[in-house]
Formats: structure tokens, C-alpha cells, sequence
């Protein structure tokens, strides 16, 4: 009877244990999600108070007196923001799309241990990330021999391939047993088949890492805008703010310089603003990809 008796004690004790133990743990993760959140809330409420109210008692997390002025400066000219956002969409979607094909395809055949020449092309893709050309020489090549001045593909061919990229795919598709490709082309399947309907469809986790990573990298990109693109309706969505703060910027300075007043004019909430419209939509991606992206980083991480 004693034993009985203690034994439903320890089983209560360890519930009990448990039972503290997630709670514990799940204020920890709440009060962690809201310090992560905490920046974002502060740069809505700042975009939605005054210019003056912001020069005078910074941010909060409340907007302080209530204004939609940066927002109205922005969308003064909306047929501008849409082009934009139509020209990164569609940069960010072809050059995910197409460089996790590419990614995808080197990572598998440098992966592949019948390959003969696998240790030579790896090193050639890491040597290109220890030594390489260079800004200038980049540019005149990218003009003078492909051709790119203000074309749109100058924006989507420098992050087509990033080795670090192809190194940790690499690692997913090492992950793939040899055995099953072996079943494969016994059964008849030549390499396209092999890949498209057998590794593809088990590399979920790391094309949605991978992917993320490249969508965020296509999608904040300005510098090769400000290098390459001339023509205003080219402009991708970051160097189009981009131009919108230097133009604020300097009609700020102008107005000074003739006596104008100027701290009704909206230049720190104008900033605000802008990064509330370029970060916002990408945001949307991550809970899409969330599944997949903890399981590959994780994956990716633990492979050698």
C-alpha cells in the first residue's frame, strides 16, 4: 500500500515538475517574442506621429500626436510605389526561382561522390570567395561585355549563385541517401529524372531556407540600382525610398538655407514610413516558409 502510495506521489510530483516547467517556459518565449516585436511596434506608432512630436520626445510605442502626413508624402505619386513593388516582386520572384535551380543542380553534382571533378569545382566556387575582381572591375565587365546599363538583369545575375548559398545546399542534398539515387538509375532513371522527381522533392526544408535568405537579399538590394539602373521606372522599391529620403533631404536643406521653416516637414517619420512599406510585405513570406525554415536551418547546421 506504501509503495502504491508513493509511487502516485512521484508521478504527481513529476506533472506537477512538468506542468511549472511550461509555464516557465512559455512566459520566457512570450516575454522574447515581445522584445523581437517591440522595434516594429515602435517604428508603426513612429511613422504615424508628427515630425515635430518625434524631434521633441523621440518614439514610443503609441503614435504621438496622430498624423498620416510621411504616409501621404509617400503615396503623393502612388502610380510610382506600384511600379516599384511590381519591379522587386518580380525581380525577387525570378531571381529566387531561378537561383535555387541553379543553386540546386551545382549542389548536386559537386554532392555527388562519381563525379571526378567535384574537388576542383568546389574549390573554384571557394576561391572565388576569398579572391575575386572587385567593385570596379565587376562593373566595367558587367557593362562593357554583358551589355547590362540600366537593364533589369543587372539586378537579378549578382545574387544568382551566392556560394555561401550553394555550400549549405550542398549539405542538404548530401543528406540525401546514395542508395536511393542508385535504385534510381537501376530502375532506368537518367540524371534530369533523378533530380526533378527524386532530390527536389526531398529538399523542402532547404529550398524554403535557402529561398528565404535570397528573397530577403533581392528584396533589400539598392546598391546595384544606384550602379546600374538610370531610368526611373526601373527603380526597384528600396532605391526608389532611397531617392525619395535624399530628395526630402535636400529640400529640407534648400528650405533652410532660405529661411523657411521647416520642422513641420516630415524627414525622421518620413523615414519611418518608408521602412514600414519596404518591410511589410516581405514579412508575409516568413510564416509560409516558417515550417520548413526551423527544420533546415537546423538540418543545414549539423551536416559536414
Amino acid at each position: 500500500m506504501s509503495a502504491t502510495t508513493s509511487v502516485k506521489s512521484n508521478k504527481i510530483k513529476v506533472a506537477g515538475s512538468t506542468w511549472a516547467f511550461n509555464i516557465i517556459g512559455y512566459i520566457f518565449i512570450t516575454f522574447i517574442a515581445l522584445v523581437c516585436l517591440l522595434p516594429f511596434i515602435i517604428l508603426i506608432s513612429g511613422s504615424f506621429s508628427s515630425e515635430q512630436a518625434v524631434r521633441l520626445n523621440g518614439l514610443s510605442i503609441f503614435p504621438q500626436e496622430f498624423t498620416t502626413e510621411a504616409y501621404e508624402f509617400v503615396f503623393r505619386n502612388p502610380q510610382e510605389i506600384i511600379n516599384s513593388y511590381g519591379i522587386t516582386i518580380m525581380i525577387t520572384a525570378v531571381g529566387t526561382g531561378v537561383g535555387l535551380i541553379f543553386l540546386t543542380m551545382t549542389a548536386f553534382v559537386i554532392s555527388r561522390k562519381d563525379f571526378k571533378y567535384r574537388n576542383v569545382i568546389s574549390f573554384y566556387f571557394y576561391f572565388t570567395t576569398l579572391f575575386n575582381g572587385g567593385m570596379v572591375c565587376t562593373y566595367i565587365f558587367y557593362i562593357q561585355y554583358y551589355g547590362l546599363k540600366d537593364n533589369l538583369l543587372a539586378l537579378i545575375l549578382p545574387g544568382l549563385t551566392p556560394v555561401f548559398y550553394l555550400l549549405i545546399m550542398r549539405n542538404f542534398v548530401s543528406g540525401i541517401p546514395a542508395a536511393l539515387i542508385e535504385s534510381a538509375k537501376i530502375d532506368g532513371a537518367g540524371e534530369l529524372r533523378i533530380f526533378f522527381q527524386i532530390v527536389l522533392p526531398l529538399l523542402g526544408s532547404g529550398l524554403a531556407t535557402i529561398g528565404l535568405f535570397m528573397a530577403l537579399t533581392y528584396w533589400n538590394d539598392w546598391y546595384n540600382a544606384m550602379l546600374y539602373i538610370n531610368t526611373e521606372w526601373k527603380y526597384p522599391l528600396q532605391y526608389m525610398l532611397y531617392n525619395m529620403i535624399q530628395k526630402a533631404a535636400a529640400m529640407a536643406r534648400v528650405a533652410s538655407q532660405l529661411g523657411i521653416p521647416v520642422e513641420n516637414l516630415p524627414t525622421n517619420t518620413l523615414k519611418l514610413a518608408m521602412a514600414v512599406i519596404a518591410t511589410g510585405p516581405i514579412i508575409l513570406l516568413y510564416p509560409f516558409v516558417q515550417k520548413y525554415f526551423v527544420k533546415g536551418v537546423t538540418i543545414g547546421s549539423v551536416k559536414g
